[in-house]
Order: structure tokens, then C-alpha cells, then sequence
């Protein structure tokens, strides 16, 4: 047998890939189900209904703002009067003000909306890709495996290589059936509890390259368990900065920024990357500063995160974690 048609025998019917590739089917499973639970198709009947309470609620608005003024000049001379605006200035409401569109319940809407489940469905799998790959090479170096694997295939690159190989391939398949159900799964969604009518070529084009980049991230991630594990030669070493990285380091050092007044702190922090990368770019803004506007007043400055920049951290990401596992698996000692 190959080395790499053993690596995916043994990838495969690993207990701890098994379980932990249905925990997150099951968390999207779960999601799905909330999103297909918590929204409806949009009927005459419920437009009319929004309509109707719109309409209530602006005549019940009217009537308030109408007794307001009555008690407002009532008061007038008297001490009662500091309680209104000056001369009863109150504005009356106003039929726009009451959109029915804000009375009806939640609707699908496929090209709104889809977006924001490619995103859960990239975190969940990167997720998923992190831990089996950490566990995937982790396991044979805390186990001894690696050492009886090289006696047989003694080629340190070659195996560890493979390994990775394998791991990103069995990623792959899975992120791109996973993907087609899911994208599947929310266009029936949006069929009966929401709307298509507005999915043209180029919306769906859009979609297709963000579940790419979607693919990617979860790539990365699995590469980079993978990575980290080998080099501290155990799962656990990938677990840890995972939880340092998420926990001390994200969390600590936002509020480290805020406290110094950091122009633009989302620069130093994984997620908004993750966020541009997916949605093509992020805006953040410095609410410190002022470019004055002629016509838009005061507007913070403001700095974009484009895919382009995440796609190159990422990059240097995998370079460095996936480089440092292939250069201490060279220059290491196998004990």
C-alpha cells in the first residue's frame, strides 16, 4: 500500500475525525434549522397585516403627540412648562415613519442574506480542519507513530508531507460537499420562508467566490493545526495557541488599544481579517479624528482592509507555521 492511500485510510477512520466532522454538521445542521424556524414567506396576507399595524401604530403615534401638545399649552405660565420644549415644539409623526416593511417577520432573502451563513459556514469547518489536523499529526508523535512510520518510509519530508497533503485533500472534498448542501439547503430556505427574485448571474458568481475564499480559510486552518502541532510534536501544543492566540492575545489586546487610544486597532486583530478576507473588505474607522466634509460634516478617518492584504497575511501564515513544521522535521531529532 502507498503512503499516501495509507495516510488517507488512516485519516478517515479516525474516531476523532469522525466525531468531530459530525459535531460541526451537526452545529450547521442546527443553524440551518434556526434560520428555516425563524423565518417566513412573505403573503398578501402578511403585507396587509403589516400595513394595517403600521397604520395603528401612526394614528395611535398621532394621537400621543396630539395630547402631548394640549398638556404642553396647558402648562404654559405655569411651573409645569419647563417639562415641554419651548412654544410646544413638537414635531408630529409622520406616515414615513412607520414602514410597514418594520411590521412583518423575518424573510429570507438569499442574495441579503446568504452571505452571513457562507461566513458560519467557513468558521465552523476551519474550525473543524484546525483540530483534526492538529490531532492528525499530533497523535503519532505523542503515540511513537511517527517513529515507526519513518523506520518503514524513512524520507522525513516525504512523510510529513504527505501527511499534509492528505489532510488538505480529505479538507477539501469535505468543505466542497459540505458547501453545495449548504448552498442548496439555504436556497430551499429562501424558496419558502424568503425570496431569489433578485439572484442574477453575476449574484451568484459573487457567491461562488466567496465560498473559494471560504475554502481557503479552511485550508489554512487545517494547515496550520497541523503545522503547530508537529512542531511542539503533540495536539495539544496547536490547542494551546489556539486558546492563547483567542483568548490572551485577541481579547487582552483589544483592550490594551482602546486603553491607548490605537488608531485603527482592528488592524491587529485575526477576526477582522477573516472578515475581509470572506466579504472582500473591511472598514474601520478612527472615531478619534475628524475630516471635515463640506457636506458630510465631521467624518472619522478611515482605513480598508481589502482581500488582498488577507490573502497575503494568510500566505505569510501558512509560510511561516507550515515552513517552521517541514524545517524542524529536517533538523530535529526523531526520539
Amino acid at each position: 500500500m502507498s503512503l499516501s492511500k495509507a495516510e488517507t485510510r488512516r485519516l478517515v477512520k479516525r474516531r476523532f475525525t469522525k466525531l468531530f466532522v459530525l459535531c460541526g454538521l451537526l452545529v450547521l445542521a442546527a443553524v440551518a434549522a434556526g434560520v428555516f424556524l425563524s423565518n417566513h414567506k412573505v403573503s398578501p396576507e402578511i403585507i396587509a397585516k403589516a400595513t394595517a399595524d403600521a397604520q395603528a401604530n401612526y394614528q395611535q403615534s398621532v394621537q400621543e403627540t396630539s395630547r402631548i401638545i394640549q398638556e404642553c399649552q396647558a402648562a404654559q405660565g405655569t411651573a409645569q412648562a419647563t417639562n415641554f420644549p419651548p412654544n410646544c415644539e413638537i414635531s408630529q409623526p409622520q406616515p414615513s415613519d412607520f414602514d410597514p416593511k418594520w411590521y412583518m417577520p423575518p424573510t429570507f432573502d438569499f442574495r441579503e442574506s446568504f452571505p452571513e451563513m457562507i461566513t458560519t459556514f467557513a468558521a465552523v469547518l476551519a474550525l473543524v480542519a484546525y483540530i483534526v489536523g492538529a490531532s492528525f499529526v499530533g497523535a503519532e508523535w505523542s503515540s511513537g507513530g511517527m517513529m515507526n512510520l519513518l523506520l518503514w518510509r524513512p524520507r522525513r519530508m516525504q512523510v510529513l508531507g504527505t501527511k499534509l497533503g492528505v489532510l488538505l485533500a480529505g479538507a477539501t472534498v469535505l468543505t466542497l460537499l459540505v458547501g453545495a448542501l449548504w448552498t442548496a439547503g439555504f436556497y430551499f430556505i429562501a424558496r419558502t420562508r424568503g425570496s431569489t427574485d433578485s439572484m442574477t448571474s453575476g449574484a451568484w458568481q459573487s457567491i461562488g467566490l466567496m465560498e473559494l475564499r471560504a475554502l481557503a480559510l479552511v485550508l489554512l486552518a487545517g494547515a496550520l493545526g497541523f503545522g503547530l502541532a508537529s512542531i511542539g510534536r503533540h495536539t495539544a501544543t496547536a490547542l494551546g495557541v489556539a486558546i492563547g492566540v483567542i483568548v490572551v492575545l485577541q481579547f487582552g489586546l483589544l483592550a490594551v488599544l482602546g486603553m491607548a487610544d490605537v488608531k485603527f486597532p482592528e488592524l491587529y486583530l485575526a477576526p477582522f481579517w477573516i472578515y475581509a478576507w470572506l466579504n472582500k473588505e473591511y472598514v474601520s474607522q478612527d472615531y478619534n479624528s475628524c475630516d471635515f466634509s463640506p457636506t458630510g460634516g465631521c467624518l472619522p478617518e478611515t482605513l480598508t482592509i481589502t482581500w488582498q492584504w488577507a490573502g497575503a497575511a494568510m500566505v505569510l501564515s501558512f509560510a511561516l507555521i507550515v515552513g517552521g513544521a517541514m524545517w524542524t522535521m529536517r533538523k530535529r531529532d526523531i526520539t
